[in-house]
């Protein structure tokens, strides 16, 4: 119903970022910072009808830009994930990037989008209020190539859910694959692990990697292995079992295979016996990334002074496969010049 803008805090280099607060006729809330396009908070209603924040994050600019190496919240791009040895080819010539992961690309660069100042090209009030963040990212930023006009949407609906909308135009062929990396605590982001919080995923494989979390080209199917959530599981039930997957991700960092693709469909469910809340993820890309915060440190502050634990949330990362360039049998997220390229994800909200 509403949109309220206020001072965020004032960047390295002087700029000043605003926080834009987004409240449906329910009371639900979403605060996103002009910094990064990043989603710092997001309030749902419990079965009691109290108000959790379900993200992990900072109260200040200051923290975004130089303690986020978790990502979160952040708005990844252009390309979410990894690329193999940091280079592949589009339109046959070869382009090489940020080796910011080991020997490879992870989450577009050192500079990645999250910890830019994006220009508010729109917002809107009424039912469904929403704001829309502008980057213009040059050729060869970050390596990729294309001068790309970038635009990202968060919308607030009636239902209770969160609609996040990408689009870009290039003037070159290039990589689009953006995505969030918000970290879901449904018992409120200060109330420790997620490991008893349940989910399932609408996949029947997911994508091996190696050591470096690089696919090998294989689907494997989830059947009969502890990857397997086509039925509600608890995330701790089976994160530490004895099989190669999981200890090469340290727990669950995997890409699953996403069936019926080609439309907007649910991907995954989240829910918490504890509060009540249920997520439904939808998306109409053909992967996702379930990461269940498995390189938190339990170190680090977060909103309101609190430590955040091991494991304290988990990220759903819609997306094309991780390194889809270098694998021509998986399905591209490389666009013609001039082509516009329109994706959205959907966090959907409920309690039981």
């Amino acid at each position: 119903m509403s949109i309220t803008v206020s001072t965020f805090g004032s960047m390295k280099d002087g700029q000043e970022a605003k926080l834009y607060v987004l409240k449906n006729a329910e009371g639900m809330t979403a605060a996103v910072s002009d910094l990064g396009a990043v989603l710092v908070s997001l309030f749902v209603k419990d079965r009691d009808g109290r108000f959790r924040d379900v993200v992990l994050g900072f109260d200040d600019v200051e923290s975004y830009e130089e303690k986020n190496g978790t990502f979160y919240g952040s708005t990844i791009g252009r390309c979410g994930n990894r690329i193999g040895k940091a280079a592949c080819q589009i339109s046959g010539q070869t382009y090489t990037f940020d080796k910011n992961d080991g020997n490879n690309n992870l989450h577009g660069g050192f500079h990645g989008y999250q910890t830019r100042l994006w220009t508010v090209k729109e917002q809107q009030d009424g039912d469904t209020p929403s704001i829309t963040f502008f980057l213009h990212s040059p050729h060869l930023d970050q390596g990729f190539p294309g001068n790309a006009d970038i635009c990202v949407t968060y919308s607030l609906t009636a239902d209770n859910s969160l609609e996040i909308s990408y689009d870009m135009v290039s003037d070159k062929d290039t990589i689009f694959n953006m995505t969030n990396h918000s970290y879901f605590n449904l018992n409120g982001h200060d109330s420790g692990t997620i490991l008893e919080q349940e989910v399932k995923i609408n996949a029947d494989a997911f994508t091996w990697a190696d050591e470096e979390s690089i696919p090998t080209g294989e689907l494997t199917p989830v059947e009969g292995t502890p990857m397997d959530f086509r039925e509600f599981h608890a995330i701790g039930q089976r994160i530490n079992d004895d099989y190669t997957a999981l200890k090469y991700g340290a727990g669950y960092d995997h890409n699953y295979c996403v069936n019926d693709t080609g439309m907007e469909k649910t991907v995954a469910f989240m829910r918490s016996k504890d509060s009540g809340i249920v997520m439904e993820v939808r998306s109409d890309l053909p992967g996702m990334q379930l990461y269940t915060g498995n390189f938190i440190e339990g170190k680090q502050a977060g909103k309101g002074g609190y430590v955040y634990p091991y494991r304290s949330g988990s990220c759903f990362e819609t997306q094309y496969y991780p390194d889809a360039p270098n694998h021509p049998e998986f399905a591209q997220p490389i666009f013609k010049a001039g082509e516009r390229c329109r994706t959205k994800t959907t966090y959907h909200f409920s309690v039981e």
